[in-house]
């Protein structure tokens, strides 16, 4: 495939072992304690991950933790679909475009309600995206100008008019080839109970209009789910009864805990545990990644302030080698940022080769001898092995050329947290795209939000080329754009492009009906068991 197809691959993907995703559908439903039967039960589906979530406001939250419970209880003007990122209707039962494509009319479904009986109507969804964009919009919404635009850059949307209950206008600044797909996102989008915004607190009781509807959340434990009987998708309304999401650190604790039937279904299993589970007699399933994994210079600390420092820093590392040896079969070696499928490798973007030699004599000129790195402990979803492992491998490279680099790591709540505050010389980090578009990858390195842009990079020539990569329409001019951009990316190494992993999600035999999505969430709604 050529590069100048990634933009519409990155919509209809259907590779064979990524999005065989809806597994077992169509199969036994449950409807008893025991899952046996047909239709809805009175069962429950527990699924253990890594940590808590950050929060489950998808105003306020921007890590795949909070998503995977989020999408349980929320919904979206529009949706994706099960097995790839093109988008469908979803609260909106219809869309318009304008030939100038700046005005989004949506027309809204009639007789749906909150989970805690507000009505769901045009003007809960100006309020819960409308307290996103500007003037409105606060520092700790990570996700706010990433997805709606800001005034200063020109972009996302400049009004939202409300001409009667169920029509929702939106119009943008400019035009936005990613806008749809951004509307369908776990992150910002989804649409909050109105009610529930005024009573506040909000990112510890969650309200929206999904199948299941919050019931409790005890901190370093576990979320407990209920399945909504308001639900208004009757004929795909919840199967479980309750959906119970466990947190649990160790992903070889995670593993017994399938074994012993304390979880029926798991995620961020170490590549080390997989053959475990298969001995267990439980279910492995692998899915392709739509993820990087990467390593992010401060591009503000004194020591890697220039692209000359950035370079001799990478070249003391065999990454390929790293990749090999830390991750075996279930990752593949990065030379860009966006996965395969999404762009095909093109031979004239060149990551700096391993040079151990030259690493230590730059290094050694520039008086580069310790460096400060910060980096998480729990799985990711792009890295199964969780970010320590990754950077002791990085460390005893750097050993070798004269150089040591601190670790000091943190759980992932904590590390998200730090990494805002920017005292690090390097960090690990990552990204599973949030919907199938180029932008939703490239525009990480033009966002002013450190949360996001965690190489605090700003390049007013990069920021460019990504305001014209979402006016410019899908297609070979597109593709260019981010071409280019992946270029300029290499040229000033501001990230050390690492690996896209294979997911790996492992479930007892009876476990039928989940969604794992391209995305990386998990979606329950059709979960049924059986013994």
């Amino acid at each position: 495939m050529s590069r100048r197809m990634f933009v519409k691959a990155m919509a209809t993907v259907t590779a064979s072992s990524a999005f065989a995703s809806m597994v077992g559908c169509g199969s036994k439903r449950a409807s008893d304690a025991s899952g046996s039967g047909s239709g809805s039960g009175d069962f429950t589906i527990t699924f253990a991950q890594g940590a808590d979530p950050r929060g489950l406001d998808p105003a306020y939250i921007d890590d795949g933790e909070s998503a995977k419970v989020m999408v349980q209880i929320y919904e979206n003007l529009l949706k994706y679909k099960a097995k790839n990122c093109e988008v469908e209707p979803g609260l909106a039962k219809s869309y318009d475009v304008s030939d100038d494509g700046l005005t989004y009319t949506f027309k809204l479904r009639k007789g749906i309600k909150f989970q805690d009986g507000a009505p769901f109507n045009a003007a809960a969804v100006k309020k819960s995206i409308g307290r996103q964009l500007e003037p409105d919009r606060t520092d700790d919404m990570p996700y706010a100008a990433f997805t709606f635009g800001s005034k200063a850059d020109g972009t996302g949307i400049e009004s939202i008019e409300t001409p009667d209950d169920y029509t929702v206008v939106m119009k943008l600044r400019a035009v936005s080839s990613a806008f749809l797909a951004n509307l369908a996102m776990c992150m910002a989008s989804p649409i909050v109970s109105p009610k529930a915004i005024e009573k506040g607190n909000t990112n510890e009781h969650p309200v929206g209009t999904g199948p299941y509807s919050f019931v409790s959340w005890t901190k370093n434990s576990d979320i407990k789910l209920k399945r909504f009987d308001g639900y208004w998708d009757k004929e795909h309304a919840g199967k479980a009864k309750n959906i119970v999401f466990r947190f649990i650190a160790e992903s070889s604790t995670r593993v017994t805990a399938l074994a012993n039937g304390e979880a029926d279904i798991i995620d961020g299993v170490d590549e080390a545990d997989v053959d475990q589970v298969t001995k267990n007699g439980d279910v492995v399933d692998k899915f392709d990644g739509m993820n990087i994994n990467y390593m992010a210079f401060n591009t503000q600390s004194d020591t890697f302030k220039t692209a000359e420092a950035r370079k001799a820093f990478a070249k003391a590392i065999d990454v390929e080698e790293v990749v090999k040896s830390l991750y075996k079969k279930y990752a593949t070696y990065a030379n860009s940022i966006m996965p395969l499928w999404m762009a095909p490798y093109d031979k004239d973007i060149k990551q700096t080769a391993y040079d151990a030699d030259a690493a230590k004599k730059e290094l050694a000129a520039l008086g580069i001898t310790k460096v400060k790195c910060i980096t998480y402990s729990n799985p990711r979803p792009y890295n199964g092995k969780g970010g320590t492992a990754l950077a002791e491998a990085f460390q005893g490279y750097l050993r070798k050329v004269g150089v040591e680099m601190s670790i000091d790591q943190y759980d992932w709540t904590s590390y998200k947290t730090t990494v805002q505050a920017g005292n690090y010389d390097v960090c690990f980090y990552g990204w599973n795209g949030d919907n199938g578009d180029p932008d939703n990858f490239m525009n990480l390195l033009a966002a002013d939000d450190y949360s996001m842009n965690v190489a605090r990079w700003d390049n007013a020539d990069y920021k460019k080329l990504i305001a014209k990569g979402l006016k410019t329409p899908n297609g070979s001019a597109r593709d260019d754009v981010y071409h280019e951009c992946e270029k300029m990316v290499a040229d000033q190494q501001v990230w050390i492009p690492v690996s896209h992993s294979i997911n790996i999600l492992c479930h007892k035999k009876g476990v039928k009906g989940y969604v794992f999505h391209p995305t990386a969430v998990t979606f329950l709604k059709n979960c049924t068991k059986s013994a």
